[in-house]
């Protein structure tokens, strides 16, 4: 497992987290592994389907609209692009 070192952390933020360790029955280092857990886990992403799917309710699309699109779409394949 990865090894991370911090230096220079404030005396202040040192404190801190030395009693929040303290109050979760947990060394520093475990409480640091912890609050990295929490915040680096944390699933902020924006989901693809999620977003069009609310466009399309705050637009009123309906079935008929995403049938006329597909109708509308061009069905021929793009051609690839030719670099020379």
């Amino acid at each position: 497992m990865p090894v991370l070192t911090i230096r220079g952390v404030p005396d202040e933020v040192h404190r801190a987290l030395r009693m929040r360790a303290a109050l979760n029955g947990h060394s520093m280092e475990a409480e640091v592994r912890d609050i990295l857990k929490i915040i680096l886990k944390q699933d902020t992403r924006v989901q693809m389907g999620d977003a069009l799917a609310n466009l399309g309710r705050r637009l009123g699309l309906t079935d008929k609209d995403f049938i006329a699109i597909e109708e509308a779409r061009e069905k021929n394949p793009a051609e690839p692009m030719v670099f020379e």
